[in-house]
This record gives C-alpha cells, structure tokens and sequence, in this order.
C-alpha cells in the first residue's frame, strides 16, 4: 500500500477504527416505542389541546379548510410546553429555500419578565409567522438585494417535531417560505399550491364517475434515498471530496463494480451500526423509514420510507438526508450525497415513487385485478400518458443540476429522454384501447420454482424496467431522474402541474360529451381514451432505455433529449411551461423565470468551483508528486548511463509526455475560466460546452500519471483505498 505518511494514516484510522460512544441499547427502548415521540403528533395534540381547537385544527390538516388564525394562541402555548417538557429552549422555522438546503434560525423562548428573571412564551403570531432576513437567499430577480424582508408561514399540514442535540434539543416548525410580496422563495410553497390544483381536478373527474370524497385528493410520494459512505479520514486527504462532495481526480481501480458483489450483500458492520442509529434517530421524528441495503457500487447503499403524502415526504426526506450526515461524523465516515461522486461506477439517485389519492380512495393508480374493466384507473393513468407526453421536458428540467448531469446524459440510470414504462399488462390493455377492441387483460400467473420445499409464488403480469425514467410499479409510477442530493418537491410539483393539466382536459371533455347524463358516461370515456392514446402513445416505451437504438427512436417520435443543465432549465421559461404553471396558479411567470436564473446560477458556480480545484489540485499536489517520480526516473537513467549502460527509459519518456499535457491542460482551463459572458445562460453554457470538458482533458493526465507514479510518491487516496477499506 501506500508511503505516503497521511494515507498512511487514513488507512490505519479505518483498520483500527472505534466507536466514540457507547453502542445503542434496542433491548429496553424497542422502536414502537420511540416511533414519533418528538413528534407534535395528531395523538399529542388530541390529548393536549382543548377540543373545539383539536377539531378546528383537524379540520385545515385532513380537509385543507382555511385555518382559524384566532386558535393560534392555544396551538402555541400547547406546542411550547410540550417542546419544554422535551428539553427545549429554543424553536426554529424550518423551511426550504432555493438553494436546496434545508434553513433554521433559532429564537430563545425565554423573555427577561423585567424583575431579574424570565418567563417562557411563545405567542400565536410568532407561531404563525416569522421573519428571516431574506437578502442572502436566491431570488431570481424577484427582488433587489436590499429588500430583505421575508416571512415563514406556518404549514400545519406537517407536524412540529423536537430535534435532538448532546447539550439540549429545540423545536423544529415546517414552514413555506415567500417574499415580502408573496413570490414563493421556497420549495414548499409550490407544492402546497399544485396540490390544490391537483385536488380540484381530479374531484371533476371523480364527480364524473360518481365518486365522492370528503379529504382532498393530494400526491403519495415515497423516495428511495442512495449514498455513499467513505472514512471521513480519506475524505480530509481530497480537498475534491471536502469542497465539491465528488473526486475530480481518481484511476479507475483494478475492481470496481462490475462482479456486482455489492449489490444486497452483507452489510459492513460499522456501516450497520451508522444504519440502526440513523433509523433510530428517523423513528424519533416519526419518519417511515423501512429499507436499508447494500447498493450496486462499492460503499453505496440505499435507505427508503414507506409511501406517505407527499407534502410530508418532502420535508421527512431533508430530514433523511440531514441525518444521514450528521450521524456518519459520529462513526468516523462521511455520507456523499453527490449524484457522481466516483467516477466509473453507479451514481446515485433518489427514484420517486409518485400516486394521486387519499386515505378514503386509496391510490387512484390502482389497476386493480383486472385493470380493463377499471374505468377510472384508465382514466387517470391515460392522464398521466398525456401529461408526460406533452410536458416531459418540463419534467426533466426540475431535475437538472450539474452534479446530476453526470447521470442523465451519460448512460447511467435513467436517460436524459422521458419516458413511459407501462409494462405488458397495461401496455396491451392500452393497445386495445387504441384498436377499439378492449376485451380483457392479462392475469396474474403462480410461478413453479421446481423444489418441492418452496412455496409457489405469485407472479405480477409483467416485469420491471430500471432502464424508464418514468415506470409503472404496480399501483405508483417510479421517476427515477431525481438526484440524490436534491429534494423532491420539485418534480412532484412538475407532476401535479401535469397531472392537473390533463384531468382538466379530461373532465372538460367527459362533461361536454354526458352533458350531466351518468347513462354517456362509458361510452365517452371508451372514446376520449381511444383519442388520448392515438395522439400520445410514442411516450410509451417498454425496451431498453439504455440503447442507442432507442435514442434514434426517440428522435423519430419527437421526444427531446436534454442531456445537459444549459439544455433543461430554459425549458422553464417556455410559453407552454408558463401557460401550465400560470393557469393553475402554481407558480406565476416571474417565479418560473426567477428559477430558471437561480438553478443556472448554481450551475455556473458549481462548475466554477470544481475547476478551480481541478487547477489547485493539479498544481500543488498531482504536478510535484510526477515531478519527484520524473527525476527519480532521471536520476536512475543518469546512474545507469554513468556505468557504461545507454538506457533508456520508457515509463521517463511517458511521465514526462503526460507532464507536459497535463501542464498544457491546466493552462488552456486556467484561460478558459476567463470568459466573461453576456448573461448566466451564456456562462452556464460556456462552463458546460468549453469549461467541463477541459476539466475533463486535466483528469485524463492526471489518471494516467496516478496509474505509473510510484505509490509512495502518491497523495491523493485512491479509490480502491475509499470504496473497499471500510
């Protein structure tokens, strides 16, 4: 292994790890017991709060009715001596800016009474509303930098809840986020609102069949959450990994991935405990959490909810990820949460398992046992056929960072291009839809594995594609483009948009064709089906999304390909993405285009950033290290020479080639990062189209020179060091 002094060091910080704390005690606490005991739960409330206010609040929380401001008082007092019996002193507005990190300023609930002492209080109106200083965060362009005002709203759809800390713990309150004129700075803010164009929607459509229902009909989200964990004593030895979260300089190992010995194995015992304390820390905040596993590539691994509405997923999944990070540093390790943190390997997603319902429906993408004869569910799964077909890219912008790009327009899970799965089952009762001739469906088989010993099994009527980015998975659609690192709300708000568009044309189109007649029904739905899937059915696509061949097919349907951030992102500022997000009051056309110049901002910075450590790294640390090797190489040719042997040296010839490249490289970067652009759409796509690729042209030397330098001479940890000591 290596001579270099601090890999050294990192290598035996990882052999000889152990624990800094006592190991958890499961035995006298079981997890039903701790299962959201720091939340400000529906049970806590009933039981604290006087009755009329429980019913009152209840009836905003399960019906979306306006809320009653004149029982805010009460709320709070309740929720501050509640908070106080858990240890609390302080309480936050939690909420969600454009950055895409989670933000919290903390007030004391402690008042001086005036006589050398203080009293708790906690007032409705500070429950309410909050004011952060709102200068520092992106806005777009909605607002000048010295309009700083903002305020936090409280949002009583998703619970207050304790955050815990070795020296106290504080009250955590999930609120929306917005201008002094009301613009939503905030992920939640859109969300909130496309539920509600979400909801009215699809009650059209379920008046139409007959269907009532008291709750409002909302988005289920459940988000599979993959990251990798890597010795936080490696991670202090590249600044890449401390300062951009991914390497930008690394050989590929003599392993990587491709036994997929990884996959479902057995996970490492230090890992293990990291999983069971993040669990347990989740189970607190009443987080679903349910599946924990090795992933594909070495030291990723994955941790995945069970479905919950989606508004309560968003915020229980920037709780996730917090977690994540926070109780690696406790093991020794960090949690990487970049979406291509290696190179050569998997990245990591965050796949989205999205249905419409609530808890009176259940999922309205149900198909049920026999999915030809379920009206309703055609109905709404042809909605969201229509809706990708004609909005796709808009879906696909929501998931377009720079770190992500490295998946989507790269071959790795899944394409750039949208597309639906639908599998055989529906994929044929679809087909017959189109033909006229919807007779039956294909039913479920039993599989005979062939052992006596085994128990039959039942088979679904058609397999999965992990290759679609927007997948049938039995009663849910699966979209597998979000990033690990970015949260959800954005795609699920892209998708009710869709959604709500096409249940609108739906439930337009049903009435004019019933004129009120329940006796028109079937036969209008029979033809408006037949209608949607003949002008949409090319977003319909059950092959290999991997394929070359299906990119050319793609292009024959007229399904674009974004691969890139530049690309994605104006597809926001588009009259038809305006006119969808307008229309439906969801985000208006000075949002739309002030997060359109945010996310390319972030871009243009993000890459701005990784090339100047490209340039840092290949100066001070890659250069001297093969300038050592060079002149030992040099050196061993001279001594040669000196005895009477004319030797030449190959591995000099190639060091000092690679040298030279390398040097070139990081001179014609260095000039390249000069470039003054007219706007950020000219410099995002100058970072993208001049700037990546050069950084890229730096790494190819680099790479080569790690794969012939003497180890010893070398600084950087390697991946085979990162991905397999653990």
């Amino acid at each position: 292994m290596s001579g270099i002094q601090a890999r050294l060091n990192a290598i035996s910080a990882v052999i000889n790890y152990k624990p800094s704390h006592a190991p958890l005690n499961f035995h006298d606490t079981k997890p039903t017991e701790i299962f959201g005991s720091n939340v400000f739960s529906e049970k806590v409330m009933k039981d604290r709060l006087p009755k009329a206010v429980y019913k009152s609040l209840k009836k905003t929380i399960d019906h979306g009715e306006k809320l009653d401001a004149s029982i805010a008082d009460v709320v709070a007092n309740t929720m501050k001596d509640w908070a106080i019996e858990k240890g609390a002193t302080h309480f936050t507005h939690v909420f969600f800016p454009l950055t895409g990190m989670t933000a919290e300023k903390h007030d004391a609930f402690l008042v001086p009474d005036g006589k050398g002492g203080a009293l708790a209080e906690f007032s409705g109106k500070l429950l309410i509303q909050g004011e952060p200083d709102a200068s520092s965060f992106p806005s777009g362009g909605l607002r000048s930098t010295f309009e700083a005002r903002g305020y936090t709203a409280w949002d009583v759809t998703s619970p207050a809840y304790i955050l815990e800390n070795p020296n106290g713990t504080f009250l955590c309150i999930p609120t929306a986020f917005v201008s002094w004129s009301g613009e939503a700075l905030d992920k939640k803010t859109p969300l909130l609102r496309s539920n509600q164009a979400l909801s009215k929607q699809a009650k059209r459509v379920l008046d139409l069949f007959g269907v009532e229902t008291k709750l409002p009909v909302v988005s289920y989200a459940g988000p599979e959450q993959e990251y990798f964990l890597i010795d936080r004593n490696f991670v202090f030895s590249r600044p890449d990994l401390l300062i951009a979260g991914r390497s930008l300089f690394g050989a590929k190992p003599p392993k990587g991935q491709e036994f997929e010995d990884q996959y479902f194995g057995v996970v490492p015992r230090r890992v293990l405990s990291f999983m069971m304390e993040v669990e347990r820390e989740l189970f607190k905040l009443g987080v679903p959490v349910k599946t924990r596993h090795n992933e594909v590539a070495p030291s990723q691994f994955e941790i995945a909810p069970i479905y919950e509405v989606g508004n309560l997923a968003t915020d229980h999944n920037q709780m996730v990820m917090t977690t994540l990070r926070s109780v690696a540093k406790r093991y020794g390790m960090v949690c990487l949460l970049h979406e291509k943190p290696f190179a050569g390997i998997n990245g990591s997603g965050k796949h989205l398992n999205y249905s419409v319902g609530n808890a009176e429906l259940g999922s309205l993408f149900d198909p049920g046992d026999t999915p030809h004869d379920n009206a309703m569910f055609l109905v709404f799964c042809a909605a969201a056929i229509r809706g990708l077909h004609k909005y796709g890219a808009v879906l696909r912008a929501t998931v377009a960072t720079a770190s992500n790009d490295h998946r989507l327009g790269a071959n790795e899970a899944p394409p750039a291009i949208m597309s639906m799965y639908l599998g055989e089952q529906l994929a044929d009762v679809f087909d017959q839809i189109k033909k006229g001739k919807l007779k039956n469906s294909k039913s479920k088989g039993v599989m005979s594995i062939g052992v006596d010993t085994l128990p039959p099994l039942p088979m679904d009527p058609g397999d999965r594609n992990r290759t679609s980015p927007f997948a049938f998975t039995g009663n849910r659609f699966e979209f597998r483009a979000v990033g690990s690192s970015q949260s959800i709300a954005g795609s699920q708000v892209a998708i009710n948009a869709i959604m709500s568009e096409s249940l609108d044309y739906i439930a337009t189109e049903l009435e004019k064709a019933t004129k009120g007649d329940p006796k028109k029904l079937n036969a209008a739905v029979q033809t408006l089906l037949q209608k949607i899937i003949k002008e949409h059915d090319a977003i319909v696509f059950n092959g290999d999304g991997y394929s070359e061949a299906w990119h050319k097919e793609a292009a024959k349907r007229g399904l674009p390909n974004l691969k890139t951030t530049p690309e994605a992102l104006p597809v926001l500022e588009s009259k038809e993405c305006i006119e969808l997000f307008t229309k439906y009051g969801i985000l208006t056309e000075a949002e739309l285009k002030s997060r359109v110049e945010i996310y390319l901002e972030q871009y243009a910075k993000t890459l701005k950033t990784e090339a100047n450590l490209v340039v840092r790294m290949a100066t001070t640390i890659i250069f001297p290290a093969a300038m050592r090797y060079q002149s030992e190489l040099a050196s061993a040719c001279a001594n040669l020479k000196a005895i009477g042997h004319d030797y030449k040296m190959g591995t000099l010839e190639d060091v000092t080639a690679k040298l030279r490249g390398m040097q070139e490289a990081v001179a014609k970067l260095e000039k390249l990062m000069e470039h003054e652009a007219k706007d950020i759409h000219a410099e995002a796509t100058h970072m993208c189209c001049k700037v990546l690729p050069a950084m890229g042209d730096v790494r190819t030397y680099a790479d080569a020179l790690e794969a012939i330098v003497a180890d010893d001479l070398w600084a950087l940890p390697s991946y085979q060091e990162m991905l397999f000591i653990r």
